[in-house]
């Protein structure tokens, strides 16, 4: 066989193994239930199109600290354009932050990441513990209204009210009411100081006990919108959208929501490489990222969490609460270090979803992370115990190895999250049964990590896209963060 002969017949060859490949994966992809057509499916999901002036107005509102009592935080400040609109950090920093999104954000910790708001539509389910959701399965139901922790409950946002048509709408009522991620621990405003007060242990800014009657957030709630109705910006901006404004009605917290909602509805982000395969063009997906996908869907075992059929909604979730082992990181709590107490008898653990429920079976569990985007955040799972993709996917094939060896400083974990560590064998004692060791060799590993990494990215989420939409001001005159990665 000659130089050419031999040529045509590794190209034959390739050719013939490519398309046993697009063969494969176009079938597996059918049974799993893929279609590849979420991200259009918005508006039709919605019943209406999007309302550009509703979502401009959530993007003002979004990015704008007056909606803490300090003035020192918005959403924008733990969902940063550069990372997906996910947490720029490990875990959070959200009130007394020195104004910077980015790196280089200084503060004290929270006690978890704060998940991406992108394609959060149509999540079922929101935050690590599961705490926000609709019980009918599809956050465009409202017909079972919403279930939230107390003070909140299933009444706070009823299910007859058309102004809660969505999960979104509901759930954008409860940032500027917590504590640690928006309003601060005491109020800067008269008629809000004294109900902070009663809480006051003498320390200045007192970590106050569960707001179990609702008193507390909604004052929080009543200054907010006092904010809001006092500016005659808003006013003129919630008036070009809500005649009950424009005819000189006050804005009330159901607007408030919608508009936030809206925004994020309009940050949606679900056509990549994998989509648009599954859609019919062959070429958006690279070999690797083809061979990846089928180790997701078959040997590696990742769907049987990272779910796309039903109520997943194609987003690489199951939305339920799983226990897979990670290792338990804690900054040292002080004033200057961490705002939240975290758990367990020293301190140092988080229970997730038992912290909702109180039943002991359910410590260590957290919900499923959904995969797209995901190559843009900086750190993974619910306390940033890892910071590189490859570790992370490491970690779910072998649990045990991956604890084993875990080294948190040399994985790149912040020096403030190295002061202590969680025990892990009651995390691996209470392990879900679902995860169990996966051998992959090294190429099939490298397939899976390019899949997941690039597979699933929506280019137009990345920050190229997103920091345009940070306002260069916003109606209550207060400086906008400054954001890392944005040129900022």
């Amino acid at each position: 066989m000659n130089r050419f002969t031999q040529a045509l017949y590794l190209l034959a060859a390739g050719s013939l193994a490519a398309a046993e490949l697009d063969h494969t994966l176009t079938a597996v992809l059918k049974s799993a239930g893929f279609t590849g057509t979420v991200g259009q499916s918005l508006e039709k999901k919605l019943g209406r199109p999007l309302n550009p002036a509703l979502a401009d107005l959530g993007r003002l509102k979004f990015f704008d600290p007056s909606g803490g009592l300090r003035n020192d935080n918005a959403c924008a400040g733990c969902h940063s354009p550069a990372a997906g609109f996910g947490d720029s950090q490990p875990m959070a920093i959200g009130v007394l932050n020195n104004g910077v999104v980015g790196a280089d954000r200084s503060g004290p910790r929270n006690q978890r990441r704060t998940p991406t708001i992108v394609n959060t539509t149509f999540f079922p389910k929101l935050m690590w513990n599961g705490r926000f959701f609709d019980p009918s399965g599809d956050p465009f139901d409202s017909s079972k209204g919403f279930t939230f922790p107390d003070p909140e409950g299933t009444t706070r946002f009823p299910a007859k009210d058309p102004a809660f048509y969505h999960l979104l709408v509901a759930q954008a009522h409860i940032p500027p009411t917590e504590l640690v991620e928006v309003a601060g621990f005491r109020g800067t405003q008269g008629t809000i100081d004294p109900i902070f007060d009663q809480f006051d242990d003498g320390r200045g800014d007192a970590v106050p006990p569960p707001d179990k009657d609702g008193f507390r957030n909604e004052a929080i709630r009543a200054e907010v919108l006092k904010r809001l109705n006092g500016n005659a910006q808003y006013r003129r901006l919630f008036g070009f959208v809500f005649p009950k404004v424009a005819s000189g009605g006050p804005i009330d917290f159901a607007m408030f929501g919608q508009a936030v909602a809206e925004f994020e509805f309009s940050m949606t982000f679900a056509d990549a490489p994998i989509d648009r395969f599954a859609r019919g063009q062959i070429s958006a997906m690279r070999d690797s990222e083809k061979r990846g996908a089928l180790l997701f869907f078959g040997k590696a075992g990742c769907v049987s969490c990272h779910a796309v059929a039903g109520q997943s909604n194609e987003m690489f979730s199951d939305f339920d609460n799983h226990n897979i082992g990670i290792p338990q990181v804690a900054p040292a709590f002080s004033r200057n270090t961490g705002n939240v107490v975290f758990d367990g008898p020293n301190q140092d653990e988080d229970f997730g979803l038992a912290q909702i429920t109180g039943k002991d079976e359910d410590r260590y569990k957290f919900r499923t992370s959904p995969l797209r985007n995901v190559a843009l955040q900086p750190a993974f799972f619910h306390n940033g115990a890892f910071t590189r993709l490859p570790d992370a996917i490491r970690h779910h094939l072998n649990v045990a190895w991956s604890n084993r060896y875990y080294n948190p400083l040399l994985g790149g974990v912040a020096p403030d999250l190295l002061w202590r560590r969680g025990p892990i064998q009651p995390v691996l004692a209470a392990l879900d049964p679902k995860i169990k060791p996966v051998d992959l060799d090294s190429d099939e590993f490298d397939d899976l990590v390019t899949f997941v990494a690039g597979g699933l990215l929506d280019q137009r989420a990345s920050a190229n896209g997103l920091c345009a939409v940070v306002p260069g001001f916003v109606p209550s005159g207060l400086p906008v963060h400054r954001f890392q990665g944005c040129g900022q």
